[in-house]
């Protein structure tokens, strides 16, 4: 079967950013968001073993003033970065880490999480020619305008080869 494929049929296409596709104070709006439910937050949560009642038991989240459980938050950071992987990281290299992760409020099921990232440095990289390093300040907020987390990033970034076309 697989010898009768084409495979010249189905080209392969660049996605995401090199390093030179990144300048300080340029701003990626990442796509249309995501909308977080019961259940994905009720998976995560016991994936991750993360019993903790206020992500799974309504009555004690609304024990606590609550309207209804709330979204575990490594769940919200993850959809975020998950968010911004398009248009930041998707070309591949090592991720570096994460800094000054603050959650300003909380997310409940049904709340559709959007997010914006702000190149704050783009760096040669002093011991990989063919990379550079980028941070961004990520912002996401809720259906409703509200800042629900942010955080700053650091990714190695592949730099487009000489032959190699921007997008």
């Amino acid at each position: 079967m697989a010898d009768d494929i084409d495979w010249d049929s189905f080209p392969l296409s660049r996605k995401g950013n090199r390093f030179q596709d990144f300048t300080e104070g340029q701003v990626f709006n990442h796509h249309w968001g995501r909308t977080i439910t019961d259940g994905d937050n009720a998976i995560f949560s016991t994936a991750t073993c993360n019993w903790n009642p206020m992500h799974l038991n309504v009555e004690y989240a609304k024990a606590h003033g609550h309207d209804d459980v709330v979204v575990n938050p490594m769940l919200v950071l993850c959809t975020v970065v998950g968010l911004s992987v398009e248009d930041l990281s998707e070309t591949g290299g090592p991720f570096l880490g994460m800094e000054d992760v603050t959650f300003h409020r909380t997310v409940h099921p049904g709340d559709t999480i959007t997010a914006a990232s702000t190149v704050v440095e783009s760096r040669e990289s002093d011991s990989r020619p063919n990379v550079g390093i980028v941070t961004w300040h990520t912002e996401a907020h809720n259906q409703r305008g509200e800042l629900v987390v942010d955080y700053r990033r650091t990714n190695l970034v592949a730099k487009r080869r000489e032959n190699e076309e921007s997008a």
